[in-house]
């Protein structure tokens, strides 16, 4: 560390909200990632710090950790520019680099953030019922009681930079985005998907906070001591009893695999359906196999055509096959 880093510490400051010196080598400011509190502008828990001959950025809310170059880069990319070019001109020991500036990377070890709530956002819940994204969940036909742990989010981009810093360098193209937590059994969150409400490239992105936990939708409501059905998607699972969603084609889950009940999409003429609901039986889980009545391919379609729960809870019961059974039911439904 030398000079050069505290001059261009100073140069960017006034874009830290909230910035202070503590003390030599240590200074204070809002975290430029996650923006630190939506609720209290004045929250400050973001810390450049030195750690032998370097500084480095960490944040307390967030967790993300930098070496002071890649702050100033994001903070302010013209001034990162001259900062590299003064350290290539000046070297950290007095001698000219052969190329551009670089500190080494920092090891962090600090606690993932647990929370509960997303801050800033409303529930659907709590919209407007004259809330233009109100009518996709009326729409949909969702219970109403789900409402409250489901989300708007006007600038899915922004809001996402906020927990995963730089997820998305550019906010060119932002948009609204419905938000669905996934929860941990003791119901803190630990990943969330934003569903789009228009033609956006991806229908679904799922934002995964902490990567030590199973990607499934449902685990602060499911009761394991049951047995537990297993769809795709977080919307099919809110009608259905005791059902969790794993946001993926493939429903295996291995931990519950005694008592899970898989119920892929209904969709007999789609080759990689197919292939998982085949893999699916040979591993020796129970399926549903829908009757040739059902025409819907998922269960919130069922619901849209007037099924009800109960009654798609019934198709359920009598059409779950498993092992020799499910191979002989599963060679007549398919039709590739």
């Amino acid at each position: 560390m030398n000079y050069i880093d505290t001059k261009y510490i100073s140069l960017i400051s006034h874009r830290l909200r909230n910035f202070t010196k503590k003390g030599d080598f240590l200074w204070n400011f809002s975290c430029p990632f996650c923006g630190d509190s939506q609720k209290n502008r004045k929250k400050a828990r973001g810390f450049i710090y030195r750690t032998k001959n370097d500084l480095f950025y960490k944040c307390h809310n967030c967790s993300h950790g930098t070496n002071l170059s890649k702050l100033i880069e994001y903070v302010d990319p013209n001034t990162h520019k001259e900062y590299v070019m003064e350290r290539y001109k000046e070297g950290s020991n007095g001698t000219p680099y052969k190329g551009a500036y670089k500190t080494p990377e920092p090891d962090f070890d600090f606690e993932k953030p647990v929370f509960k709530t997303f801050d800033g956002l409303s529930s659907f819940a709590d919209l407007d019922e004259n809330h233009p994204a109100v009518k996709f969940l009326s729409d949909r036909m969702l219970p109403r009681d789900t409402w409250n742990d489901i989300y708007f989010c006007p600038n899915f981009f922004e809001f996402t930079n906020r927990y995963v810093p730089n997820k998305f360098p550019s906010l060119g193209g932002d948009h609204p985005r419905m938000i669905i937590p996934f929860r941990k059994e003791d119901g803190t969150i630990f990943a969330y998907q934003g569903r789009a409400f228009g033609k956006e490239p991806q229908k679904y992105i799922t934002i995964i906070l902490d990567k030590d936990c199973p990607k499934i939708f449902g685990l602060d409501r499911v009761d394991t001591s049951r047995s537990i059905h297993v769809v795709e998607g977080p919307f099919d699972s809110l009608f259905i009893d005791n059902c969790i969603a794993v946001a993926q084609s493939d429903l295996r889950v291995p931990k519950y695999k005694d008592k899970v009940v898989l119920i892929p999409d209904n969709e007999p003429r789609n080759k990689q359906v197919c292939k998982q609901i085949e893999q699916c039986i040979k591993d020796g889980y129970s399926v549903v196999l829908w009757p040739s009545s059902v025409k819907e391919k998922d269960i919130n379609d069922m619901i849209l055509s007037g099924y009800t729960s109960v009654e798609i809870q019934e198709l359920i019961h009598s059409n779950t096959h498993k092992d020799l059974q499910a191979q002989t039911v599963f060679s007549s439904w398919k039709r590739i």
